[in-house]
Formats: structure tokens, C-alpha cells, sequence
């Protein structure tokens, strides 16, 4: 029996369940250049074909570029889906198959992993019993338990934030992480582990994507992991619910999101608007190249093929009109309606290429029109906006996004190269260093700036963990079936003597001193610091840098390994909790450089003798004093990235004064930090800092 149908409305886009009088639902399709449209209603979510299949007149349902149709009684957790009819004209960008059944660009939930199968929308034929659908969502019923309403907004200033970035599903997947089965590696096994987030001193999370992804996009045989390669921009991940209704993840997310905000913890997604999982001229028949083709992508001038800026096959054009929009509304809306706290725009630089894909030439003196569009919408007001500031075809724009727009933030790449590089040993990153530590005035420029947006890390997601940063110094990549072709080739790395896993005293000793001495200059610095998930207990992938295709153990949390680098883990929550308890490491603005006593928070410079910071190519050494007058916190801290002890003077101090040892990372490590009022007291005028050693020394105010 054919339902009943009215016009419908251009506005909003995707499908809204309207009640108050008209009980049913819009659907609202943006095409220019289809010539019809059917919409798809399916009875069950995996049901083979449609129950009822729903002809958009152009004539009726059509304003302009928009399709429209209402249906009268439908409600929520109707699963729907479309054909879009049109030319199929590859030379001029058109793709049209009316056998293919596509998603909604704007839908908000997705039902048929289980029938889903990649290489049937890849092929020409009818895909109907292995495609993907929709489901109408009605947001109005779920209850938030003030959330945003009783409670405040977060809004953690970024020079009180820790940043933990984390797989959801990687989490909490691990047959020992005390989560049942059912939990495992979903939404909700993450909020049984908030304590354990809590406890380490996390304040807010970001989160590798959770919009929906094909995780099909991989080598034969492998899963794509990190879920880098987006359907869907406003749907969840269904895979990562343990609810499996159709409706069940949307809420499953938002209870994890009420529940880290309890706790005090933000969330921050990772966001791919850069290009998306239907790849290049080989890929599938999805979403957006079946509704619009030319639209939605940069084409070369045969548009037969794609631009590829993003280095997986395709490149969102986020700067159309139509993009555009469709970008600000899905970021309105995981704000609005899934109480968001801020974004990572993965490879962000494609925002700054035009419709065509040429660089913006006025990104030179302003930001380009999406990413001004995002800065200045008042629905995102106060999120954070965290840029990784390049894209895979060469465009590199780290300081720009801070230079040029008002409220981007962005990961800091040359703080990760160099502190890398300055404990490796090699010459000449003294300099450098020190620049990393004052919040990289060589790349900020600009004096009226939270001097926290810049986003500092030392490892992430794409490229080594820690522990496989001080273990290997080549990629061990051959699990990912492309010949250890694939990951980054200059890691900055260095194995300490042996490559790979040993059981040598000496080398564990080494490999451990490392890790802490990169994790204390990482604290150290200003800016707002982001570690990686496992990072804390030694998570090791065995040398491979590049797991996006590793959904197994590989790349999983090992939650045995919290008992056995207890240690480890202990000394990583003090330091956060110490550096958190400072206000040296509270300041906005950039700390003055002075080798005079003032008044307000000042660094000063030191090499081992005082006052006489070594800036040579052959100096491995830098120390530095930092004080805060009004808040009587005065620190000397000491690096020694030279493979032999160095003795470095210390300040002279007031009468009564005098300096505790803090932090030393040479020794054990159950001995590694004291906290102040158990720290050990310095009486020699120098202090023997030990090969490849960190030190850190504070006065006691109260002594």
C-alpha cells in the first residue's frame, strides 16, 4: 500500500520528525543535477528491499536544488535511504546510479553493519540488501539530567586541560579490561573506565572518530581500526554501541558524554571533513558521490578522477557553499544536541584550498571563509577548535591557524620533532628546545593569544607510541600488507642500543629514563600538553607506526600492563597533578625572558654554569629557571641529553631558602618524583645531573 504523501518543506535538511499537529516526518535532499529521486522506507533494519519506495516529483517535490517530500504518520525509528537518479558522464563529473541505495548526507543515525559489503556498492549492480540506511531520530526525548541546563558547561581553560587522546574502541576492547563482553570496546565500556581517566588526571578526552566510518576501507583480510574514512558526519558509530537498536547508539554516546562531564571531562571529537570513505574513481557508492558527485569533491580538469590532497583517494570540498554548510550544521549539531565540547579537524589545511583545491592566497593575511565560519558561529562559541595544521599533498600551515583566525588551537608538530630529536641526542636542538618550552615564539607570533593553543604532544595516534618511540629506530610494518611501504619514515627515534623487545637490564633502565625524561618536558612546556592512550603504562604496537588497520591486540589498551608499570603510571599522575597545581603552569600569556628578579612570572636561561646558556650545535644541555613571585613558586629545572653526567651550578638563594629535589629522572623509578614536603634537600651550590637525565628543584615557600 503507497503511503500517503505532501510536498514537504526545503528546510531543515536530512529527516525531521515533526509532531504538534503534523505528526510525521520531512526528508530533505540537496541534489542540482539529478533528474529524480526515490525514497527508500524500510520495514526492518537489514529487510533486503524497501516496503514502500516513495517518487520525488520535480515538479512537486522539488524547490530549486532541494527534494522534499512529508510522510504523514511515520515516527521516529523509521530506517529510510534514497536513489538518486541522473547522468552517469564521468568526463563531466557525473556519477548518478539509480541502483544504488545511498545514505543521508545529513542523517542522523545508521542501522546494517551486519549486511554491509564494500565491494557491492563499488560495482554497478543493485547493492539494496547490502547497503547501509538511515534512521529518524527524534533528539526531544532523550533526558540529559541537566547537563548543560542545571549544570554549567565545562569549558576547561586550555592552560588547565590535560588532553588524553583515545580509541574508543581500543579502550576497553582487551579481554582483561574488567569490562563484560557485551562493553567491550563501546561507548558504554568507556564510562566504566572514567575513574581510571579521572584518577590520572585527565580533563578532557579526544576522541579518534566516532562518526560513522567503512570499516571495509582496508587491505583484503584487514579492518580499517582507526576510522579515519567517514560515511557518515552526523551519525555515531553503531559498531561501537553495545545497544544495538536502532536508535541505541545515539543515546549510548550521549550517556557517555553525561558521564564524563560528571566526572569533569570534556570531549573533543576527531572530525575528517577532509575526504571521506568513498576513495577514489575505484571506490564506492555510498553517500555523497551518488547525490551530487561534483559537489561535494575537488575533481581534476578530467572529472573523471579526484583530487587527492587528503592521500586517501579523494578531498572533501569544504569550501562550496553547499559543504560548507553541510560542515557548520553537523558541527552545530554533535554541540547542540550531543552536548560536544570541542573538535580536532583532521588534516586541516585541506579547509584552507579553495572549491578547486588551489591554496587560498588570502590565507595569507585572514582565514579562509569555512574556517571563519566555524571561529565565528555563535552555537560553537566557547568549544575548542583544535587543527592539525597540514594535509598529505605538501601544504603545511602550523602557527597559522593560531596567526590568522581568533579561536583555532593546533598540534604543535616541530614541538614533537624537536623534543624528540633534543633527548635523541642530536646536535644543535638546544635552541630549539628552548623555543618548544616558552610556548614556540617562532611560530606564535602574535602577543595576544593564549599562548595554550598550542597543543603539545609527543606522540599520537599516526606514528610510534612512546615506548616504541625509545625501542625501535626503523617501522615495523609488515603486518599491514603494503611491504612497510606505508607510515611515516623519519620518526625521530632511536632504540637505545638494541631494536625491539630485550630483556637487558640496561637497555629497560635506558628506555625507561627516556620515556620519563620526554613526558617531564612535555609537562614542563607551556602550552596545553595530549598524551596518547596506553602511553602511561608502556603500550607497545612493536615497532609498527602506522596501526590503522590493526583491531587487535596490537593496538588494543592492555589493562594488565596498569599493575605491571604501576610505577610508571604513578609517576606520570603525580607530574600531572603537580604541573596542574602551579600557576607557572596556569599563565595565558607567554613568560617574560629575564635573567633580573621581577615581579611578575619570568623564565630565565642557563647552561651549566649560570647566566650562560650554551646555544652552540654541540651543546646536548639547557637548564632554566621559573618563578611566579606572587605566587611564591620558584623551579630550576635541568635537561642533560648528553651521554655523560654534567654538573650544572644551581641560583644562589635568600637566607633560610633552599632548594628540594623534585624530580630526577635518573633515578629509580618509585624514586624518580617526591612531592615537596617529602623531597630531599639540595645543599651542594651544583647538582650532578646524570647522562640522558632530566632534574627538577623547587623551593619550598613554606621552609
Amino acid at each position: 500500500m503507497t503511503l500517503k504523501s505532501l510536498p514537504g518543506e526545503s528546510y531543515p535538511l536530512g529527516a525531521t520528525f515533526e509532531k504538534d499537529g503534523k505528526n510525521g516526518v520531512n526528508f530533505c535532499l540537496f541534489s542540482k543535477h539529478a533528474t529524480l529521486i526515490e525514497l527508500l522506507l524500510f520495514d526492518e533494519p537489514n529487510a533486503p528491499q524497501p516496503s514502500e519506495i516513495i517518487p520525488l516529483d520535480p515538479k512537486i517535490n522539488r524547490t530549486n536544488y532541494y527534494w522534499h517530500v512529508f510522510i504523514p504518520g511515520l515516527t521516529a525509528g523509521q530506517v529510510y535511504a534514497y536513489r538518486v537518479h541522473g547522468p552517469y558522464d564521468l568526463e563531466n563529473g557525473y556519477r548518478f546510479n539509480p541502483n544504488k541505495v545511498l545514505l543521508d548526507p545529513y542523517g542522523k543515525a545508521i542501522v546494517g553493519s551486519s549486511i554491509y559489503n564494500r565491494e557491492a556498492a563499488v560495482e554497478l549492480g543493485d547493492n539494496c540488501a547490502q547497503a547501509l540506511r538511515n534512521v529518524v531520530v527524534d533528539n526531544e526525548t532523550y533526558d540529559w539530567e541537566g547537563d548543560w541546563a542545571e549544570h554549567p558547561r565545562l569549558r576547561t581553560p586550555y592552560a588547565s586541560s590535560v588532553i588524553y587522546e583515545m580509541h574508543v574502541g581500543g579502550f576497553t576492547r582487551h579481554p582483561n579490561s574488567g569490562v563484560s563482553p557485551e562493553k567491550r570496546g563501546t561507548f558504554a565500556g568507556l564510562i566504566e573506565k572514567i575513574p581510571y581517566l579521572k584518577s590520572l588526571g585527565i580533563t578532557a578526552v579526544e576522541l579518534l572518530p566516532v562518526h560513522y566510518f567503512d570499516p571495509e576501507d582496508a587491505m583484503k583480510g584487514l579492518t580499517n581500526y582507526w576510522g579515519y574514512s567517514t560515511i557518515s558526519f552526523f551519525a555515531p558509530y553503531h559498531p561501537y554501541s553495545s545497544d544495538q537498536s536502532p536508535l541505541g547508539p545515539l543515546n549510548e554516546f550521549r550517556d557517555m558524554v553525561k558521564a564524563l562531564h560528571k566526572a569533569g571531562i570534556e570531549v573533543i571529537l576527531d572530525v575528517v571533513f577532509n575526504h571521506t570513505a568513498e576513495g577514489d574513481e575505484r571506490g564506492p557508492t555510498l553517500c555523497f558521490r551518488g547525490i551530487d558527485n561534483e559537489t561535494y569533491y575537488i575533481l581534476e580538469k578530467n572529472k573523471a578522477h579526484y583530487k587527492n590532497y587528503s592521500g586517501c583517494g579523494n578531498t572533501f570540498r569544504g569550501n562550496h557553499p553547499i559543504v560548507s554548510r553541510l560542515i557548520l550544521e553537523c558541527l552545530r549539531y554533535w554541540v547542540s544536541e550531543m552536548h560536544i565540547d570541542g573538535f580536532r579537524f583532521d588534516l586541516a589545511s585541506v579547509l584552507a584550498r579553495d572549491a578547486s583545491g588551489s591554496p587560498l592566497e588570502e590565507w595569507k593575511t585572514y582565514a579562509p571563509d569555512i574556517l571563519w565560519v566555524i571561529e565565528s558561529d555563535p552555537v560553537l562559541a566557547g568549544t575548542k577548535l583544535i587543527a592539525e595544521a597540514w594535509d598529505a599533498a605538501g601544504l603545511y600551515d602550523v602557527g597559522r591557524f593560531v596567526e590568522l583566525a581568533d579561536w583555532f588551537s593546533e598540534w604543535n608538530g616541530p614541538f614533537r620533532d624537536d623534543v624528540r630529536r633534543f633527548m635523541r641526542g642530536d646536535d644543535g636542538m638546544v635552541p630549539c628546545l628552548a623555543a618548544r618550552i616558552l610556548g614556540s615564539p617562532d611560530i606564535y607570533h602574535r602577543m595576544d593569544i593564549d599562548i595554550n593553543r598550542s597543543i603539545n604532544f609527543i606522540t599520537c595516534h599516526d606514528g610510534f607510541t612512546l615506548n616504541d618511540l625509545v625501542s625501535y629506530n626503523e617501522k615495523h610494518n609488515l603486518a599491514n600488507l603494503e611491504n612497510n611501504r606505508d607510515g611515516a619514515n623519519d620518526n625521530y627515534s632511536w632504540n637505545c642500543g638494541i631494536e625491539g623487545e630485550t630483556n637487558e637490564p640496561e637497555i629497560e633502565a635506558l628506555r625507561l629514563q627516556q620515556i620519563k625524561n620526554l613526558l617531564t618536558i612535555l609537562f614542563l612546556s607551556q602550552g596545553t600538553p595530549m598524551i596518547l592512550m596506553g602511553d602511561e603504562v608502556r603500550r607497545t604496537q612493536r615497532g609498527n607506526n602506522n596501526g590503522y588497520c590493526q583491531d587487535n591486540q596490537l593496538s588494543w589498551f592492555d589493562w594488565d600492563a596498569v599493575e605491571k608499570e604501576y610505577d610508571l603510571w604513578c609517576f606520570i599522575r603525580r607530574l600531572i597533578h603537580f604541573i596542574q597545581g602551579l600557576e607557572l603552569f596556569r599563565q595565558e600569556g607567554r613568560l617574560e625572558v629575564t635573567y633580573a628578579s621581577l615581579h611578575h612570572p619570568h623564565i630565565s636561561w642557563h647552561g651549566m654554569k649560570l647566566g650562560q646558556p650554551d646555544w652552540s650545535s654541540y651543546s646536548h644541555c639547557l637548564a632554566f629557571s621559573l618563578r611566579h613571585p606572587e605566587a611564591d613558586e620558584y623551579l630550576h629545572v635541568m635537561f642533560n641529553a648528553y651521554w655523560e653526567p654534567v654538573e650544572f651550578e644551581l641560583p644562589l638563594l635568600g637566607h633560610g631558602d633552599c632548594w628540594y629535589r623534585i624530580i630526577d629522572t635518573a633515578l629509580p623509578l618509585n624514586q624518580t618524583f617526591c612531592e615537596l614536603e617529602s623531597a630531599s634537600q639540595v645543599t651542594r651550590e651544583s647538582y650532578p645531573v646524570q647522562a640522558r637525565s632530566c632534574v627538577v628543584l623547587m623551593v619550598n615557600p613554606i621552609s
